[in-house]
């Protein structure tokens, strides 16, 4: 009597957690979103049919700005663009693989809607290791201080030893933020 007891209270309290399982699967649901022919697995939630997507997804991938301000998140997205140039001006993309050069990159922005406090300039080999060209920050005396502004990074010289992409990103830090974020990215493929 007592074995059958048990086995009756086990069974119950299995099917009371495998119940309770099946409907937070029901009710929470991942999705995999695309950004760009990009996958995003994670940050990505359905709960009750609505999607949310993290906003750390959504600053990376669509390289904007994120600022949180106690119970809201804003975001901005500031129309960047970037040049690299050799010293005689020749504007270039592609490099070819085993060659150290001298480059250059001018950037412009505009409809930069949020106050920064410092700015930087990488570049990544195709492994990810990443590299700092310059940083600036507020205070220094080259230091832009409109929404507007068009400025050139100084000369760097880098090796592009291995074959594949090597990515410039230029990153801005909000006033009020801890980290920087990416608001745009340029693409040399050395060959």
């Amino acid at each position: 009597m007592m074995k059958v007891r048990k086995l009756v209270l086990l069974t119950l309290a299995l099917s009371l957690i495998w119940g309770s399982v099946a409907y937070a699967d029901g009710a929470t649901q991942k999705l995999r979103l695309w950004i760009n022919k990009k996958s995003e697995s994670s940050g990505v939630i359905v709960i009750d049919n609505k999607t949310y997507v993290s906003t750390d997804v959504i600053a990376d991938r669509l390289q904007g700005i994120v600022v949180k301000d106690d119970n809201k998140f804003d975001f901005y997205k500031p129309n960047v663009h970037m040049l690299t140039s050799y010293r005689d001006g020749t504007i270039f993309g592609d490099v070819p693989k085993d060659k150290k050069l001298k480059f250059n990159t001018f950037i412009q922005v505009d409809s930069l809607k949020v106050d920064i406090n410092a700015l930087k300039l990488t570049i990544s080999d195709p492994y990810d290791s990443e590299t700092l060209i310059e940083s600036r920050k507020l205070g220094d005396s080259d230091f832009p201080d409109k929404e507007a502004f068009w400025i050139t990074m100084k000369d760097i010289s880098y090796s592009f030893d291995s074959a594949g992409p090597y990515k410039v990103r230029f990153w801005v830090r909000p006033v009020g933020e801890t980290s920087y974020q990416v608001v745009s990215e340029k693409v040399i493929n050395s060959k």
